[in-house]
Parts: structure tokens; C-alpha cells; sequence
């Protein structure tokens, strides 16, 4: 497919009786925002085993798939310089909702906080991974980025999360992306997946921009469905059923088109950007 389109799609995996994709949370979003009657029209029996991973999946989006598709999503958390160091099936998303699942066979991870030591089991800490036998490597004329990310032989991409009683790992969110607001740790990663959730919301970003008491305040720019019209304070009073008010974005827009990267991600930081240009400062 040139571009996802989410009808085409479910014409496509019936027509070619296809058993095995990978995909992106955001494909689910846009499915699951299909009318019922349409979802229904398309036969996905011949599915075997829907991979995802890239970017954190909404629990209820997870549910609501494996319970129209059936057992036959799976997952994976890694990067291009770790591999795949969890893994989780459909019964493990249903168990822990927002799992991705437990250390694959021959990785380790620690999680690392401020202080730089491992943060007991339930903390939140910086990932940091790795498999045994992976070669080594570094980044094209750039050996200074190699050394940036590694802690002991082990190599982190950013991300923060933890690891449960039971050997589950969540992910927050990009340790990068997380705001601190009056000294409180926020990650957009949760508004996110609210706001996915909001009806005639296409995408989101939300990030933090200079704000004078707190330091960083919320922002959330929010793109509509083709042909919708959004309302700003239906959005804030159904982000309020379902977050803390201190999560809620004290600033929130409406932007079609939203600039991405060649990935096809929302690029957040041309979004953010300007805001700290504006103030002089960065953080």
C-alpha cells in the first residue's frame, strides 16, 4: 500500500487471504475508528500473527483488537542497536494491560535512575539492554553518540519504564519527551493514548513548553479526522474523566496537517521547538 488506508487494508487482508503483517499502534487507532458495520463487512480469519511495535499501544485499543482479530497479536519492545529484548502475546496483553512483555531469552536489562543506579523492582528508571552475542557497533562518524549511550556493555535508546513483581516491563515514554511540571514527572505517552481515544482525533502530540510558575506546562496539539470539527472543551472535559488534573494540558490546539518524519511519526520536535526559541531557553 502507498499510504494506510484502514478500509483498503481490511479489503486487502481478505482478498489476499494475508496470515502474517507488522504494524503500528496507530494503524489499530485508525481501525478501530471504522464504523462497526465496516469492520464487520471484512473476513480476518486467515490471520495468524499481527506484530507490532515502534511506539506504545493504548491498553483498550490492544483489547478491543484482540478481541476482533483473536489471540494473534504479538509484540515486541528493542531498537535498531538492541534488537528485540521483550516480548509479549496476546494472553500476556490481556494479563497486564500495557505490557510489552517479558525479557526475551538472552537479554538483560537494567533500569537506571538519576543517580545513575538501578532502581528496585516497580521504580521507574532510564532502560538500558542487552543480548548476549550481538556484535558491536558504532554510529557513522559519530563515535562520541556510541559511547553517550552505553553504561557497562549496556546500551540505552531513551526510554524510561519499569519492571513488574511478575517480570512484566511497562514503557513510559521517551525519557527525552517526559515534562516536568512544578517538579512533577509527566509522560505525554498516557495523554497520548487518551486523546487517540477521543472521537474525530486523527493524531496527537503533547509536549511541554516554557511556562513562568511551573516551569513546563502541558501542551497538546491535536489533529481532526477529515471532515470533523473539534471542540476544545469537550476534549478537556473527557481528558478529565480519564487522567489527574495535573495531567490535563493546560495548553491544547487544533492543527491539521501536523509535520512528520519520513517514518510517518508526528516530527514533535518541530511542534515544541519554537516555543523554547521564543523563550531563550531550553529547559
Amino acid at each position: 500500500m502507498p499510504r494506510f488506508d484502514a478500509e483498503e487494508f481490511l479489503k486487502l487482508i481478505e482478498r489476499e487471504r494475508i496470515d502474517t503483517i507488522f504494524m503500528v499502534p496507530t494503524m489499530f487507532i485508525r481501525l478501530m475508528k471504522l464504523p462497526e458495520v465496516v469492520r464487520r463487512t471484512y473476513d480476518m480469519s486467515s490471520l495468524r500473527h499481527v506484530i507490532h511495535a515502534a511506539a506504545p499501544c493504548p491498553p483498550d485499543v490492544k483489547r478491543a483488537m484482540i478481541e476482533w482479530w483473536g489471540p494473534v497479536i504479538y509484540e515486541f519492545y528493542g531498537s535498531t542497536e538492541s534488537g528485540a529484548v521483550t516480548f509479549a502475546n496476546s494472553e500476556d496483553a490481556l494479563k497486564k494491560p500495557g505490557t510489552v512483555g517479558k525479557i526475551s531469552p538472552g537479554a538483560e536489562l537494567r533500569f537506571i535512575g538519576e543517580d545513575g543506579k538501578e532502581v528496585p523492582q516497580g521504580e521507574i528508571g532510564e532502560i538500558y539492554s542487552r543480548i548476549a552475542g550481538n556484535p558491536d557497533f558504532t554510529y557513522h562518524n559519530k563515535p562520541e553518540k556510541r559511547a553517550e549511550i552505553d553504561r557497562q556493555g549496556f546500551i540505552t535508546s531513551g526510554d524510561v519504564g519499569y519492571i513488574d513483581e511478575d517480570g512484566y516491563v511497562f514503557i513510559c515514554d521517551r525519557k527525552r519527551d517526559m515534562v516536568i511540571s512544578g517538579g512533577v514527572n509527566i509522560y505525554p505517552a498516557e495523554i497520548e493514548a487518551v486523546l487517540h481515544a477521543v472521537p474525530g482525533v486523527h493524531d496527537c502530540a503533547v509536549f511541554g513548553i516554557p511556562d513562568a510558575e511551573f516551569g513546563e506546562a502541558l501542551m497538546a496539539v491535536v489533529e481532526p479526522q477529515p471532515g470533523v470539527t473539534l471542540d476544545l472543551a469537550s476534549i478537556r472535559a473527557q481528558l478529565k474523566t480519564s487522567l489527574a488534573d495535573y495531567k490535563v494540558p493546560k495548553h491544547i490546539e487544533i492543527q491539521s496537517n501536523l509535520p512528520r518524519e519520513d517514518s510517518g511519526k508526528i516530527f514533535k520536535r518541530r511542534l515544541r521547538d519554537p516555543y523554547w526559541e521564543q523563550a531563550g531557553r531550553r529547559i
